[in-house]
């Protein structure tokens, strides 16, 4: 049951972040407003950043008013701040679309805990540029849409996955292993809503093989990053990492299965606090409220 069509006089859940030049009585402020409106407060964080500048709030509110009473009451206090802010229903599942190449090991974790362990998003689709991962998005029941990519069609395979976006209401967009380069124009129009994973070997090991020279130096940590997408490849505001300790002992596949498993669970973690509104964006940085 959506908050669209719940009871008038049942109390909703909502969770309302905001970002705005720190200074004195916001928290009042912002408190007071919900007071007024009978909203009981049953989780709040904030945090001021010292180098930026800037505060940040999360706050998850039970009030029976409406959306609209809440928008409007909120945005005098906004206006008063020059706050940027949201409103949300508390656990909506965000409508995602995943976007993959050959490899599955994120893919399969994705649908397998937005199915079982209750991951607030709704897979709208799955698009490879490839056809290996057709029977899992199939498996799972999820549309898939096979959007190939070459050197002379980039533009073109890029307004398809737009008009997909668009088609299928996506709101969040989760590069799952796609292992193609968006562009500058792409990354722009969708800041903050395209999520990307990658072992963290980067930039010292680069292009094919990276486990296979990460072995060659003997290397002694695994890593992997899930960060927001932007123009500068690879080096978007980082949402999450995560590491494994290997050793001398450890073969070129036992590297790739520590390094994947890796892989999945930063890029769940990453998926799950967007989708429950927990990260922020702080210039080139995240504030993300755990």
């Amino acid at each position: 049951m959506t908050a669209q069509n719940l009871p008038d006089d049942r109390p909703r859940h909502w969770i309302l972040t905001l970002s705005c030049p720190d200074g004195p009585g916001i928290v009042h402020a912002v408190a007071g407003v919900l007071a007024e409106h009978g909203g009981n407060i049953t989780e709040s964080q904030q945090f001021g950043d010292p180098y930026s500048g800037r505060f940040f709030m999360r706050v998850q509110v039970e009030a029976a008013a409406s959306r609209e009473e809440l928008t409007t009451a909120l945005g005098g206090v906004a206006e008063r701040f020059d706050m940027t802010w949201d409103l949300d229903v508390a656990g909506r599942p965000i409508p995602t679309l995943l976007l993959v190449s050959k490899a599955a090991h994120c893919l399969v974790d994705l649908l397998y805990r937005e199915r079982s362990q209750h991951l607030p998003i709704d897979v709208v689709g799955v698009v490879g540029n490839h056809r290996d991962l057709e029977d899992i998005a199939e498996f799972y029941r999820k549309p898939f849409h096979h959007v190939p990519v070459t050197r002379d069609t980039k533009a073109e395979s890029e307004a398809a996955i737009r008009e997909l976006i668009t088609g299928t209401g996506a709101e969040l967009v989760v590069l799952a292993r796609y292992m193609q380069i968006l562009s500058d124009e792409m990354c722009r129009d969708h800041a903050g809503r395209i999520i990307n994973i990658h072992h963290s070997f980067l930039p010292s090991f680069k292009g094919a093989g990276p486990y296979r020279q990460a072995h060659d130096r003997g290397v002694k940590i695994i890593g992997a990053t899930s960060h927001y997408v932007t123009g500068d490849l690879d080096e978007g505001p980082i949402i999450e990492q995560d590491v494994e300790r290997v050793d001398h002992a450890a073969t070129i596949d036992e590297l790739v299965r520590i390094g994947e498993d890796t892989e999945r669970r930063t890029l769940a973690r990453a998926v799950r606090w967007h989708a429950e509104h927990r990260v922020l964006l702080d210039g080139h940085r995240t504030v993300v409220f755990r």
